[in-house]
């Protein structure tokens, strides 16, 4: 199985990271980095880079794409280069999936019309803007297209999609192999849970701002 895992100037590490750890576990994976031209691809901070190790012209035809979100989302969604790539990839692909904001990606170029999808819940309402229905599930899947909602959640979207794939025994080993039994010392994940003042703080783009 072909795994193209989409960066692209200030993405958001984990993303990409988490899904990575979980889909490289699935049987004859081969998974790769690609971007718009190779080599290193800085994260939203700034602090991290990770590399690409082909362009998209390099891999026309993975069987999974897994499009990564975060702040750089917006300047790529008028990137044609990286639209027209989308569309052509998800005219053979088996899966084509998100993370976080990257649903806009797919959104934008027109693949998820008529659909059921999710995204961080801070861009949720822009998904309609193209179309598509927007839920603030965790993990949203309609047909082979697979949405997670913010950052974390792609573990759990990887973790979904390796029990398609491979079943159920072989995504609860590679749960037990990584060790994912979240148990936060906070329950904050969701705009629904955590301090009003907290979600008005990101909604304005204040000090709490992702971007």
């Amino acid at each position: 199985m072909e795994i193209a895992m989409v960066v692209y100037d200030r993405f958001t590490a984990l993303d990409a990271v988490g899904p990575y750890e979980i889909l490289s576990r699935l049987p004859d994976a081969h998974l790769t980095f690609v971007a718009e031209r190779p080599g290193p691809i800085r994260t939203d901070t700034g602090f991290l880079a990770v590399t690409a190790d082909r362009a998209l012209d390099e891999l026309p035809s993975p069987d999974l794409l897994v499009v990564s979100g975060g702040p750089g989302t917006e300047a790529q969604m008028e990137n044609h280069v990286l639209l027209d790539w989308l569309r052509a990839a998800d005219a053979t692909s088996t899966w084509t999936t998100s993370v976080c904001s990257g649903s806009l990606l797919l959104a934008a170029a027109g693949l998820l019309h008529g659909r059921r999808a999710t995204s961080h819940w801070a861009a949720l309402e822009l998904l309609e803007q193209f179309g598509a229905e927007p839920t603030g599930e965790r993990v949203v899947t309609d047909g082979k297209y697979v949405t997670a909602a913010g950052v974390s959640s792609g573990i759990d979207m990887a973790l979904t999609l390796t029990g398609r794939i491979a079943g159920d025994e072989h995504a609860q080993a590679v749960q037990l192999l990584t060790e994912y039994d979240p148990q936060p010392p906070y329950d904050a994940g969701s705009p629904v849970k955590a301090p009003a003042h907290l979600v008005e703080e990101f909604r304005a783009g204040g000090r709490f701002s992702l971007t």
